[in-house]
């Protein structure tokens, strides 16, 4: 059974490692997580299965058009519309879909969470409300480089090599430009809790009005 429609969608977005998930987490502990129905962009990388592995590693996963954003698109829609979605999982070990999903309901409230959210118009005028995590290149980079690590099974080597020829020419092109189109703008990521707390009470207010 189909619950309540959507009354706020939230888009969260800033470069890889810049906290956006802490932002998110953030903000379902606050505002309950009852009340809020979560969407990773990166559940939605295009699925490479017909590819070798060869092949599925020159891949530039930073290029938004290494997204399924259409799919995504259908998906805030049909959670919009108050019917629930199968959201897809990513292995990045692999570079391909699971067999799995997990079933979202409609909630209050709807987050959307991604380096490149912003870079697509479709997208993004889907937001209410534009949150960008804003933290320095260093920071953001020892971050990925520790959790593609111990997470997703990579190398040092390959993770600055990576990093090197496409995360930081692709955050140079779309995702710092995208910083533009949001209404708040957070540094220090999710150690900024005096801005946490007033994006928590902006969201409740919102809610509320």
């Amino acid at each position: 059974m189909s619950k309540q429609k959507p009354s706020l969608i939230i888009g969260i977005a800033g470069g890889t490692g810049s906290g956006k998930t802490t932002i998110a987490d953030y903000i379902l502990e606050s505002v309950g997580p009852e009340k809020i129905a979560f969407l990773p962009h990166d559940a939605y990388y295009r699925e490479l299965h017909n590819l070798s592995v060869a092949e599925r590693a020159k891949i530039n996963f930073d290029h938004p058009s290494s997204l399924e954003t259409e799919l995504l698109i259908e998906h805030i829609n049909q959670l919009k519309d108050g019917h629930p979605i199968n959201l897809p999982h990513y292995d990045f070990k692999t570079h391909t879909r699971t067999s799995e999903t997990t079933l979202i309901e409609p909630q209050q409230i709807l987050v959307i969470e991604g380096i490149l959210i912003f870079a697509e118009p479709e997208l993004r005028k889907l937001f209410d409300l534009l949150i960008y995590v804003d933290t320095d290149a260093d920071i953001r980079f020892i971050r990925r480089l520790r959790r593609d690590i111990e997470e997703r099974g990579r190398t040092t080597e390959s993770v600055i090599k990576q990093y090197l020829e496409t995360v930081r020419p692709m955050h140079l092109e779309f995702v710092e430009p995208s910083k533009r189109y949001a209404h708040v703008i957070i540094p220090e990521g999710g150690y900024n809790t005096v801005a946490l707390d007033l994006i928590v009470a902006r969201i409740e207010g919102m809610l509320q009005g």
